[in-house]
């Protein structure tokens, strides 16, 4: 029988390069795989619904409460894997790339460039950390490729794990501390006492790896 392997996820870019060492670690004459992009909504219905086995996902100090309550309802746990502190995403060519470090207040005046999770998404399924906080320009996008575009366009900018650019070679973003006392906290998402299959705690033991590897922490 072909194996069957499904995962959704936020916008990182870190599930996309553990499922694939995970495929190409395993092998095999047959498989039917899946890796799904999602709005935080998204993610949540895959694995309440059965769709995808789990879901990778990252809360925030702010969020996380929140957005457990909502897991807790549709019957799914958070796991987390890490921490790491939010970055700022910026083109290498940004007039701000060179500081230590940056607060928002800095970035006032660039354009704001964010992963769009539906009109009536609450504030808490936001990807990027203290995405409440208001903004002059704000632009908002559904996939990785066009956000990466638009911020090096339009000379704009985010807010991520770093991880968003630090496992991926030749990116034309790099990233620059936030200065703020808020968290990351990275992980998945799981039905409440479900079995990790063989090919799912591969897939986490390298996702932890990977996130400790690539993670910025300061």
């Amino acid at each position: 029988m072909a194996k069957t392997f499904s995962i959704s996820g936020q916008h990182y870019l870190f599930d996309v390069q553990t499922f694939a060492q995970v495929v190409l670690a395993t092998g095999g004459e047959e498989y039917h795989y899946a890796l799904l992009d999602r709005t935080t909504q998204g993610v949540i219905d895959d694995v309440a619904n059965g769709v995808s086995d789990l879901g990778v996902i990252v809360e925030t100090s702010e969020t996380a409460q929140q957005l457990n309550e909502v897991l807790a309802q549709r019957g799914l746990e958070f796991v987390e894997l890490i921490t790491s502190a939010p970055r700022v995403a910026l083109p290498a060519s940004h007039p701000m790339v060179n500081k230590q470090k940056l607060t928002l207040e800095d970035m006032e005046g660039w354009p704001y460039v964010y992963f769009d999770q539906g009109s009536d998404a609450p504030d808490f399924f936001y990807e990027e950390a203290l995405a409440s906080v208001p903004r002059g320009k704000t632009i908002a996008c559904t996939d990785r490729a066009s956000l990466t575009e638009l911020i090096v366009a339009l000379n704009g900018y985010t807010v991520t794990s770093g991880i968003l650019v630090g496992i991926t070679d030749g990116s034309a973003l790099t990233t620059v501390a936030l200065d703020t006392d808020e968290r990351l906290q990275l992980g998945y998402i799981v039905r409440r006492g479900a079995a990790i299959s063989e090919l799912e705690q591969k897939f986490l033991e390298k996702l932890k790896k990977n996130l400790e590897k690539y993670a910025v922490f300061n």
